[in-house]
């Protein structure tokens, strides 16, 4: 796992959104010219990874102190959730609430589904912006934390949205009222009847490599999956093969 590769990754793509408060159109990081980055422990899920990746960047951006993360809410004696990063803006002296996301989204009759299908990305925004981020002006937190009362929220969804080049579609402009970064729609999707078509080499992508793509020694893909791969080609094109029913394999 090249975690220097990983932060340079996360400190510079754009969001899946363009800039519209409260969601961050860039990455609010700013990595260093040089710095170590020690070597990950943690649970090797991307989710967990990726969390991890933007605590070390929040730390060594001067923009920002006193970084807590992972704060849990309770009201109770019930959890009502966790808050990703309360940061200080050292220029504004105004405490930020930022909510943080990777996802990768397939384009499928007007919809973005991830790629088990469990998760649909209109579904994922409402819930950051209606759940997630109100988190910080709930009673329960300001009594808990009243030095953070007033935190200004932000979200920051990075990843990238997927087309299959076999069946086009008109992609949106937009989610929710946002519009996307159509930047970030980049990657092909196809079923696996449809792999044949794909007209040179894929290679298999482990989770540390969603981000970032493959390296010299990554096992080739010859069309043989269980499931949904992730995979990305000799010219460096990300693809997911899903199976024939999918999105309709919910749970599968």
């Amino acid at each position: 796992m090249d975690l220097e590769q990983l932060t340079h990754w996360v400190a510079t793509t754009p969001s899946l959104f363009e800039s519209a408060p409260p969601i961050a159109g860039t990455p609010p990081f700013r990595k260093p010219a040089s710095q170590k980055w020690a070597e990950y422990q943690g649970n090797r899920r991307l989710g967990f990874l990726y969390q991890h990746l933007c605590l070390q960047l929040f730390s060594a951006t001067p923009r920002y102190h006193s970084v807590s993360d992972e704060i849990q809410l309770n009201q109770h004696g019930r959890t009502l959730g966790s808050i990703d990063f309360i940061v200080k803006n050292s220029k504004t002296e105004q405490y930020e609430h930022w909510e943080v996301a990777v996802k990768f989204y397939l384009l499928q009759n007007g919809l973005w589904y991830g790629p088990n299908a469990q998760d649909r990305l209109d579904l994922k925004l409402a819930h950051m912006l209606n759940h997630q981020l109100p988190m910080s002006t709930n009673d329960a937190f300001i009594k808990t934390y009243p030095l953070w009362a007033n935190a200004q929220p932000n979200l920051l969804m990075q990843g990238r949205l997927y087309v299959n080049p076999f069946e086009p579609e008109t992609v949106p402009e937009d989610c929710l009222g946002f519009r996307l970064n159509q930047s970030q729609v980049s990657g092909y999707w196809c079923y696996d009847h449809q792999f044949a078509q794909i007209e040179e080499p894929l290679y298999l992508l482990d989770k540390s490599q969603w981000l970032t793509g493959r390296s010299a020694d990554t096992e080739r893909f010859h069309g043989d999956a269980d499931g949904f791969v992730h995979c990305q080609s000799e010219s460096g094109q990300f693809w997911f093969v899903v199976p024939r029913d999918w999105p309709h394999n919910i749970g599968a």
